[in-house]
């Protein structure tokens, strides 16, 4: 068995050896906690039949135990300065696959379809870097990935939000976006003294399942996330200026919006955050005649 890259000591060496320095723009933090990455890897459910798609390597630490586990891992990795570190640390392994690319521009359909067609199982698995985990999420719940879900590391705020009820200060249209396209539950939370360098907060670690069908029947996407949107605009206002104010033609439509608020029970004083997934689905549905294509 190969020593774990993921120690204090052994990242240090890797480090001092390339004469690497962190990136603060790239958001990068390594793990040097081997332990919690092999609970990351099982609450992912790794198996030999399953391809896994890793964001940010960085020196490798959650890729080799991934190559342990899975069939495949295909990883993504925006810093080319990286590329001969990984080289080197996940040399035991020929089951990796390393893409020197920013995965918010890569065609992930296309990947998985030439790199992972032979697994009956896909996971993305991930320590995100916190300045692009918005993008990256939305992109893989939007994009429709054939895959099983994610588990991902990112900031304990975050991962908050993610998995926020209504009413309470996390949940706003990330929330709805998540709880649409999967089941969110926060796993663990990952102190921030178990990075190189410490980061200035906590992280925490959230599986998302894909669902099959989502949890509520929506007439017109599009309509439905802009109502969402608009309705988180600006948290103090209420429901009805938010939407008034940023729903595009809005303005022209208030009594009409003011209206099916009043025909759907929902009182226009309220407040977006206090409206579930339910409310939000009825109310794009009637608001879809006059925003829809």
């Amino acid at each position: 068995m190969y020593k774990d890259i993921a120690t204090p000591r052994r990242t240090k060496e890797i480090l001092e050896r390339y004469g690497f320095s962190f990136k603060k723009s790239l958001g990068q933090n390594f793990l040097i906690d081997a332990n919690i990455l092999r609970k990351i890897v099982d609450v992912a459910d790794i198996s030999p039949d399953t391809g896994a798609i890793e964001i940010g390597p960085g020196i490798g630490a959650l890729t080799e135990q991934l190559a342990r586990r899975a069939k495949k891992v295909v990883a993504f990795e925006i810093d080319g300065r990286l590329l001969p570190i990984l080289a080197d640390t996940l040399s035991p392994y020929d089951n990796v696959r390393i893409f020197h690319q920013d995965v918010l521009k890569v065609d992930l359909h296309a990947v998985i379809a030439e790199e992972l067609a032979d697994v009956s199982d896909r996971m993305v698995v991930a320590n995100l870097p916190y300045y692009v985990t918005t993008p990256i999420i939305m992109k893989l719940l939007t994009e429709r990935l054939p895959i099983r879900g994610m588990v991902v590391m990112l900031q304990k705020e975050v991962a908050d939000r993610l998995a926020a009820k209504p009413g309470t200060k996390d949940y706003g249209s990330l929330t709805i976006a998540v709880q649409y396209y999967t089941e969110a539950e926060v796993v663990m939370t990952v102190p921030r003294t178990v990075f190189m360098p410490q980061p200035n907060v906590d992280s925490a670690v959230i599986r998302l399942v894909k669902r099959q069908h989502p949890p509520v029947v929506v007439d017109d996407e599009g309509v439905f996330f802009q109502v969402v949107r608009a309705s988180f605009a600006q948290r103090r206002k209420t429901l009805f200026n938010n939407l008034t104010n940023n729903l595009p033609g809005g303005k022209e439509n208030k009594e009409k919006i003011e209206r099916v608020l009043v025909a759907l029970g929902i009182d226009p004083r309220r407040r977006g955050e206090t409206l579930d997934i339910a409310e939000f689905a009825s109310l794009s549905n009637a608001l879809a005649p006059l925003f829809g294509k």
